[in-house]
Parts: C-alpha cells; sequence; structure tokens
C-alpha cells in the first residue's frame, strides 16, 4: 500500500498544496481505515507545514484512525461465546479462551479442569445408562418407555463424547476461520445477537420442559403416597431402575438428578449448536451473494468476476471444514429429533389429553397438581417443542445449500457484453457441486429433507401404534 501511495505522489510533480490536499480527501474516502508514514514520503514533507487538515503524524507509527471511522464487523469468536459458554457449564466443549476475541487464544487441554469436569459427567452418563440397560435384562417384559430412557441415556453420552471430540479439533477450526475473516471480515454485526437469542431461546423453553416433567413425576407422588418425603419418593419413583443398585441417599438423590438434567440439556444443545454453525456458515455465503447482486447490473471487468468467484470458493471451503467437525453432531440431531417426536406423538395419542386417574379413587382430598393434567400439559408441551425445534434445525441448517445456489440468479442477469469466462467458470461451479451441510456424509441437509423426515415419522408412528396397540377404537374403550 505504501509503494502505491509513493508511485502516486511522485508523479504528482510540483502541483501544489491544493493537489495534495485534493489527492489526501479523496484517499481518506476510498481508504479511511489505512495508515501510512507521512515523513516517508518526501512530496508530503515538502507541503506539511502548508496542509488545512488535521492529521496526527509519527515517524515511526500509524496514523490514528478516530473509533467512528473504523470499520464495523463481527467475528465468529464473538458469535459462538454465549452458546460455548453455557455449553461449558454442563461439560460440553472444554476448551480454553472462549471469552477472548482472537482465535489464537484458543486451546485444549486433557488435563485442563473443563476436561475434568467432562470426564465426570461422562461417568455419571454412561453410569445412568449401563444400570438401565442391566435392569432390561432382569425384567421379563421391556417396554418402549424403558428402551426410550436407554436410548436418551446413550445418546446423552455419546453427544458429551463427541463434543469433546470436536473441543479437541475447535482451535484449529477457529484459527481457519480467523484467517478467512483477515481476508473477508463478516459484516453481518446481528450475527451474534441472533445466535444468543436462538441459544436462550431455545435453552429458555428446554428448562421449561424439564420443570413439566418433573411436576408430573410430583403430582404422582402426592396423589399415591401423600405421607411420605416427597423428594425421596418422586426419585425413587422416577429411577426404580437405579436404586435397585445404589441405596437412596440425599446426595445420591441430587447427583442423578443434575445428571439427568445433564442429559436433557445435551440432548438440546446439539440442536442449538447446529443453528448457531449454520447461521454463521449462511452469513458468509449472504456476504459473497449481496456483492455479486450489487454488480449484475455493472460493467465489471473479468478480474472482478475472478475475485468474486474465489470468495465463494472461500466460503464453500469453509463449509466443507466445518462440516468434517461438526458433521457427527449433526447426525446425532436429526437422528434423536426422529426418534423423540415419534415416542412423544405415540405417548400424547396413547393416553389423549384427559387428567390421570387418581392413585385412590375412594379418597375425598385429591393432591394431583394441576387437576391431574400434568401428565398431559407435559407431553403435549413437549411434542410441539420438539417439533418446532426440529423444524427449525432442518430449516435453518438448510439455509446453507439454499444460499451456496443464490448467486446463480444474478449471474443468469448479466448482460451479453459483461459475459466473460469467469462468469461462465462460476456457474459450472455453482451448478457442479452441493454445498450443504452432512450428517456424517449419509445425507444433506437441504429443504426437500423436511417433507421427508415428515413421511418417516407417519410410517413410523403406524408401526409403534400397531407395535403398542394404540388405536382410535382402544382409545373409545
Amino acid at each position: 500500500m505504501r509503494n502505491g501511495w509513493t508511485s502516486v505522489i511522485s508523479n504528482i510533480g510540483g502541483g501544489g498544496v491544493n493537489t495534495v490536499n485534493c489527492l489526501y480527501k479523496t484517499w481518506g474516502r476510498i481508504a479511511p481505515a489505512c495508515t501510512m508514514d507521512l515523513y516517508s514520503l518526501d512530496k508530503f514533507k515538502k507541503y506539511k507545514k502548508d496542509w488545512n487538515y488535521p492529521v496526527q503524524v509519527r515517524h515511526q507509527g500509524h496514523v490514528a484512525v478516530p473509533e467512528k471511522e473504523k470499520p464495523r464487523c463481527t467475528t465468529f469468536q464473538l458469535a459462538m461465546k454465549v452458546t460455548l459458554t453455557v455449553g461449558q457449564y454442563f461439560g460440553l466443549c472444554p476448551v480454553q479462551g472462549i471469552h477472548a476475541n482472537d482465535a489464537s487464544k484458543l486451546r485444549f487441554k486433557y488435563l485442563s479442569w473443563r476436561c475434568v469436569f467432562t470426564y465426570l459427567s461422562m461417568t455419571g452418563q454412561f453410569t445412568l445408562a449401563f444400570v438401565l440397560m442391566l435392569s432390561l435384562f432382569r425384567e421379563t417384559s421391556s417396554t418402549v418407555d424403558t428402551a426410550t430412557s436407554l436410548i436418551f441415556y446413550s445418546l446423552a453420552f455419546t453427544t458429551t463424547t463427541l463434543f469433546l471430540r470436536i473441543a479437541k479439533k475447535w482451535p484449529k477450526l477457529s484459527m481457519l476461520i480467523s484467517k478467512v475473516e483477515s481476508v473477508d471480515p463478516t459484516a453481518d454485526l446481528k450475527l451474534p445477537r441472533n445466535c444468543n437469542i436462538c441459544c436462550i431461546g431455545v435453552l429458555s423453553l428446554a428448562i421449561i420442559e424439564h420443570i413439566l416433567s418433573d411436576l408430573q413425576g410430583i403430582s404422582l407422588t402426592l396423589d399415591c403416597e401423600p405421607g411420605s418425603p416427597v423428594y425421596e419418593t418422586f426419585m425413587k419413583r422416577g429411577f426404580t431402575w437405579l436404586f435397585i443398585y445404589f441405596p437412596y441417599n440425599t446426595f445420591y438423590g441430587i447427583l442423578f438428578q443434575y445428571i439427568n438434567l445433564q442429559c436433557a440439556f445435551n440432548w438440546n444443545f446439539t440442536d442449538v449448536f447446529v443453528i448457531c454453525m449454520s447461521m454463521y456458515l449462511t452469513s458468509r455465503l449472504n456476504q459473497v451473494n449481496q456483492r455479486i447482486i450489487a454488480a449484475k447490473d455493472k460493467n465489471s471487468p473479468s478480474s472482478f468476476w475472478r475475485t468474486m468467484r474465489e470468495d465463494y470458493n472461500r466460503s464453500v471451503h469453509l463449509v466443507r471444514q466445518v462440516d468434517k467437525i461438526i458433521g457427527s453432531v449433526v447426525f446425532i440431531s436429526f437422528a434423536s429429533n426422529l426418534f423423540f417426536v415419534c415416542s412423544q406423538l405415540l405417548h400424547t395419542l396413547a393416553g389423549g389429553i384427559k387428567a390421570t386417574h387418581k392413585c385412590r379413587p375412594d379418597s375425598n382430598e385429591d393432591h394431583r397438581l394441576l387437576g391431574g393434567y400434568a401428565h398431559s400439559i407435559y407431553f403435549v408441551f413437549s411434542f410441539v417443542f420438539l417439533v418446532f425445534r426440529s423444524l427449525a434445525v432442518s430449516l435453518i441448517a438448510a439455509k446453507v445449500h439454499a444460499a451456496s445456489l443464490e448467486p446463480a440468479h444474478s449471474l443468469y442477469d448479466i448482460s451479453s457484453a459483461n459475459y466473460c469466462v469467469e462468469v461462465e467458470r462460476f456457474l459450472a461451479q455453482i451448478h457442479g457441486d452441493t454445498v450443504a451441510l452432512t450428517g456424517l456424509q449419509f445425507f444433506q441437509v437441504k429443504r426437500g429433507l423436511v417433507l421427508t423426515i415428515a413421511g418417516t415419522i407417519v410410517t413410523y408412528e403406524l408401526v409403534l401404534m400397531q407395535f403398542t396397540g394404540v388405536s382410535p377404537a382402544s382409545q373409545e374403550t
């Protein structure tokens, strides 16, 4: 930049102060963030005393740029800061330095306190899944609820393991993204706010769902055993299979309840994580798309379209690198949502929206919470929330693929006079390659995937209804 400016100044000649001042004002408009050592320019030394513009000049420094003139942009670190912070409170993604804006400060250490907390969380989740599996072998008949619980705890343990694997690769991925942002900064200033709203909103609804789940268990405890200690009876009724092997005490009760909360959080956090990563990748692609849309009606040279194609390639490469690392989490997210949508829908159809029967019909006192509708309210809310969350993940993740195809619409509008080989190569690349997040390369997340999942849910729901004997006729009887 300094050599280019020097060559321009050398061609000024003796044009006078007005020429220099006009040139400086022009330079201030086209590159306000650039800096240079003005004392190294002989032509500017000559006219320095005649300048009418307040410029701070240093011998071996840079021109101080006012804060309001600095280019405004956001970073990947800032967009994911709140999401990763919340995840670490439950043992996920144990990376150090997530609060720093510099990606080079990220560190992963197997012996850090974050990783130790993750190891303890994995131990507790594996214990619940293993003990539940042992109880299945002891029982003469298993139910759908028992199998659902086993899958729930197994998925939680698998999710924590996958995020530990992601944490190991996270510093390298963040450095790659930081290099891309140094060449082309992310201009979407609303991105961090959108990610934070998504994280807080989804996890707040998840807390409400978990509270409703506990309320329906407490309601049964108050109704069936009103004179017993509420919390102890609630834990023994909800975790009967667990306290066969562990004697109940207050410590075990609180510990296992926290591990159960962790498992529920992990289930929801996978969707939040996929949504936030998809938002960032879509923002990168849309940034290139906006430049192409702005230039489609202008007389742009071939070099401009080559630059646009290189920017597009840079974003596509970023999508592929991210997909290599988070593809397993995408797979777990879609697989768990598919299973639990079927499970919650089956419970809703089997029980119906009605009050649960009293444990003691001859008693005049009714200790049930919410008039006995706690069970129905929980399953209806859980099903609606799960469907909403699954649709959000599918549609937002599919925007990555939609954004990768968006440049083609603008390239087709280029006039024949401006059409060139670079535009042709650009179109061939867009249509010849599929850019999308995948679930371990088993499937690509596109908008059509939503209809495929809906058809799969209907198919398996009919199978589950036949397997469990749930039908409209059985409801009437």
